[in-house]
């Protein structure tokens, strides 16, 4: 007689939950010396590739023309000038606008009961029906590290949504198995939001750019974080970021931070197509740390 083998299929959310039962919980780094790590997050193409277009506007007769954030972030500075996109322009109105996908949309009662969503949950519920390696993005090893130990974390965007907005989104990613619960949030920053860029930071004529409203983020993530734990010269930051004009200045905030806090550890990871490379910010240089080309493979800090 021979025995037959159940081969029912394990949902897939269940399969990644129960590999979190042999996972060690890990300490912060510095620990025993009273010292704690946080985790700053760029989202898109950082922690998860969505699909969410940017619209840009052609000069000659105002059409739309649709890109990725990807391909965004690598020819933002040319826009208009030279390259590929010579030829179109940003519209900054948040309704009709280049960015009006990465805003919260006006969603009416009616629309509502026949299951109308935000553009962020349904984007994060698209990805979800692919395969992980099409929606995991550089750094995401490094946020599930983050969440799974409890880590202080603030997500730092260049979105415009509610922050509640990011939550629930991030919420979607836990009910679905690809994290064991929502992060231990420390601040939360979509810089486009106009509420946020007024009330929080200081921008309450739309003026800034969003790399130096990200520069803002991070000084006030920071001073939040001394607020909620103390100060201690073992703290260790960490911002991640794949778009090249943040980075500089993500990193001039670390080194202002580092003027500040000399005895605390910055860093900055910057996350490519092929790489990630963490640079520790010194008082009057930077150093490159570690340069690895599989996500994995990273523990930030």
């Amino acid at each position: 007689m021979k025995l037959r083998i159940s081969r029912t299929r394990i949902p897939q959310n269940k399969r990644q939950l129960d590999l979190n039962l042999a996972r060690p919980f890990e300490l912060d780094r510095n620990s025993h010396l009273g010292g704690k790590s946080f985790y700053f997050f760029d989202f898109d193409d950082n922690v998860v590739s969505l699909a969410t277009p940017i619209v840009l506007f052609s000069k000659k007769d105002n059409s739309e023309k649709w890109v990725s954030s990807g391909s965004f972030a690598q020819h933002s500075k040319s826009i208009g000038k030279d390259g590929p996109f010579k030829d179109y322009f940003l519209n900054f109105d948040d309704d009709t606008g280049s960015f009006r996908n990465f805003r919260d949309q006006k969603i009416n009662i009616f629309e509502r009961l026949l299951g109308k969503q935000l553009s962020f949950h349904e984007d994060i519920q698209v990805a979800l029906k692919r395969a992980d390696y099409s929606w995991k993005a550089p750094s995401w090893h490094c946020f599930y590290h983050a969440t799974y130990n409890q880590r202080p974390t603030s997500v730092i965007t260049a979105r415009g949504h509610q922050k509640e907005t990011i939550k629930r989104g991030i919420d979607l990613l836990v009910k679905d198995g690809h994290l064991p619960h929502n992060p231990n949030y420390l601040t939360i920053y979509p810089v486009s939001n106009s509420t946020v860029r007024a009330t929080e930071l200081d921008d309450p004529k739309f003026q800034i750019s969003v790399p130096e409203l990200k520069r803002r983020a991070i000084i006030q993530s920071v001073e939040t974080a001394l607020q909620t734990y103390g100060h201690s010269p073992h703290h260790r930051f960490g911002m991640s970021d794949d778009d090249p004009a943040n980075l500089e200045l993500i990193t001039e905030a670390m080194k202002e931070l580092k003027r500040e806090y000399v005895d605390m550890s910055f860093f900055v990871i910057q996350t490519t197509e092929d790489a990630i490379i963490k640079t520790e910010v010194l008082q009057h240089r930077t150093k490159q740390r570690h340069r690895f080309t599989k996500p994995e493979q990273l523990n930030l800090l």
